[in-house]
């Protein structure tokens, strides 16, 4: 059996429930390295803003010691929602105006995602985080322990191999045969920077959160993030392969506007502007999910969390629970005289709830799209 206070743990992957988890074994006194395939930590955009739930990610992070860190950084006035009129652009529905917390409604304030990113990083000890260590697979060799393989050919030997590495996780076939599949729904998405002083109708129109409009199938939603910058998506029901069979090249921007132009016809003046007049050309976002429910046996030396464990349709929920994966499962490691222990513990709580959650995204995203 492996004790938990000498056990050897990587987590594979540095987003929001791997570093976590991490920072939480840490406050503890427990040993713990990061693998991460990007070169460092600004290799890429980390997405869009997110908003954080008191029971899930903001409970974590308040496991984390990071509560007050998180809300010195986030934007309280994000929360403010608005549905408009896909014709006029008149309000129909908001909620959330800024400063009315005694509306009922739950506290979320919203964060930009390499926000958190870099709060969660910079919470860790120097050296915590391997860059540029692409991980191929996970081997459990049946003794309790689990062999990390690296694409560059070499191996190390760990306690606990925790896949928090996404979507495409490379450590779920140790313990589950599933893989993600394509929901029907397809995102665009384009982007507007320094949009108080560039783009000033739209800035106005979106106000300080997020902005939704709908015609039949096609949903249009610009979200306010942090220096002036929204992000623009158009969503719709599509087959997986909609962008070859019309004869389109996402990277072919004018192209994209003019199929764009034609999907949005009849739609408000200021609507078809956040969709066609972006700073950015386009990004087609696929939505995938993991079967409903994704569970598995118990397998010693290795588990999973976040998106690696339930990766489901982008609902506001996703990340939050990946936060409560990461510091539950680091909990029951501090908990726990025993690793394994430990893991049957996390997965005993995890596992009904993601897959509780996963229903609801599921039933929500043919709601949403219809």
């Amino acid at each position: 059996m492996n004790s938990t206070r000498a056990a050897r743990v990587a987590i594979v992957g540095a987003g929001p429930g791997g570093l976590t988890c991490a920072r939480v074994l840490q406050r503890h006194g427990l040993s713990v390295t990061v693998f991460e395939r990007e070169a460092s930590a600004d290799a890429r955009s980390q997405g869009g803003s997110l908003d954080l739930h008191p029971d899930t990610g903001q409970a974590a992070l308040r496991a984390a010691g990071l509560l007050d860190r998180f809300h010195a950084l986030s934007r309280p006035e994000g929360q403010e929602w608005r549905k408009v009129d896909h014709v006029t652009a008149a309000a129909m529905e908001q909620e959330w105006p800024p400063g009315d917390e005694g509306a009922g409604v739950e506290y979320r304030p919203e964060i930009d995602r390499g926000h958190l990113r870099k709060l969660l990083l910079d919470s860790l000890a120097p050296g915590t985080v391997r860059w540029a260590s692409a991980v191929s697979g996970a081997t459990p060799p049946g003794d309790g322990t689990c062999r990390l393989e690296f694409a560059d050919g070499s191996s190390e030997d760990f306690d606990l191999v925790v896949g928090a590495d996404g979507a495409w996780s490379r450590v779920r076939p140790a313990v589950s045969d599933a893989r993600p599949a394509y929901t029907g729904v397809a995102f665009l998405e384009t982007g507007f920077d320094d949009s108080d002083v560039r783009h000033p109708g739209l800035a106005q129109l979106v106000g300080p959160g997020t902005l939704v409009a709908e015609s039949g199938t096609t949903i249009l939603f610009a979200q306010r993030n942090s220096n002036g910058h929204i992000r623009v998506y158009v969503a719709f029901r599509a087959p997986q392969d909609w962008l070859t069979a019309a004869g389109l090249d996402v990277d072919d921007t004018a192209a994209m506007r003019a199929y764009l132009g034609e999907r949005l016809d009849g739609w408000a003046e200021g609507l078809r502007y956040a969709m066609l007049d972006g700073d950015r050309g386009f990004a087609n976002r696929p939505l995938y999910a993991l079967p409903v429910p994704h569970v598995w046996e118990h397998v010693p030396g290795v588990t999973l969390l976040g998106d690696a464990a339930h990766l489901m349709p982008p609902l506001g929920v996703g990340v939050n629970h990946a936060l409560l994966d990461g510091a539950d499962l680091a909990q029951a490691l501090v908990d726990a005289e025993q690793v394994d222990d430990a893991v049957r513990a996390y997965e005993e709580l995890m596992l009904p709830r993601s897959a509780d959650l996963a229903k609801k995204c599921e039933e929500g995203l043919r709601h949403l799209v219809p």
